[in-house]
């Protein structure tokens, strides 16, 4: 038999929602990690990552807090904030599965432009110099650097880049279901009446 009563929705709710505590955690404390072992320079990508993993933590907990004591308000804000979260999530997910070549190239400019933190890091992490151009007045992290044997990080990023746009992609497609997986059975919990409370309450 399928889920369809009380308990099973309750702790069908609660096991989503410890999941998406355990991923937001897991994305805290791998943004630490990385900042305190040097391998991300840049507060701006750390405080992001860090940022959207407090956020999730605090509407996982919502929904775990909510799901536990059946909680009406606290479900249904619940169910609205996932939803959006499911959009957003859905919507970058599907862009990284579809972006052409050039495309990429555009952004992955823009992005190089817009922080000199970000080239550090990636200058260290794959031992390049220069986007398109290596210019050897310039300041360069890589150890290729000295002897003028680099390759320019376009070569390099565009050697992974498609693989890690596909991982991200196919990783966000998935929680994104696990994410309306748990809109829907809010929805469908916070009518269900609880066994355990008084047969003349109103759910």
């Amino acid at each position: 038999m399928g889920c369809v009563g009380f308990t099973c929705s309750r702790n069908s709710l609660c096991a989503l929602n410890i999941l998406h505590v355990m991923v937001s955690m897991l994305m805290i404390g791998m943004a630490a990690w990385g900042k305190w072992f040097g391998l991300v320079s840049s507060f701006q990508v750390v405080g992001g990552i860090i940022g959207v993993g407090v956020f999730l933590f605090l509407v996982a907990l919502a929904g775990l807090v909510g799901a536990m004591k059946h909680h009406q308000v606290l479900l249904f804000f619940y169910m609205i904030i996932l939803f959006l979260v499911f959009v957003v999530q859905f919507s970058v997910s599907s862009a990284c599965l579809t972006i052409n070549k050039e495309q990429q190239s555009q952004l992955l400019e823009v992005g190089w432009n817009n922080s000199k933190f970000t080239q550090l890091d990636v200058e260290k992490s794959l031992n390049c110099c220069g986007f398109y151009h290596m210019a050897l007045n310039e300041t360069c992290t890589a150890a290729c650097f000295p002897h003028a044997t680099c390759d320019t990080c376009a070569v390099r990023i565009q050697e992974h880049v498609g693989e890690v746009l596909r991982f991200v992609g196919g990783t966000g497609l998935f929680f994104s279901f696990t994410e309306i997986l748990a809109v829907w059975l809010t929805y469908r919990y916070r009518n269900q009446k609880d066994p355990r409370a008084n047969p003349s309450a109103f759910l």
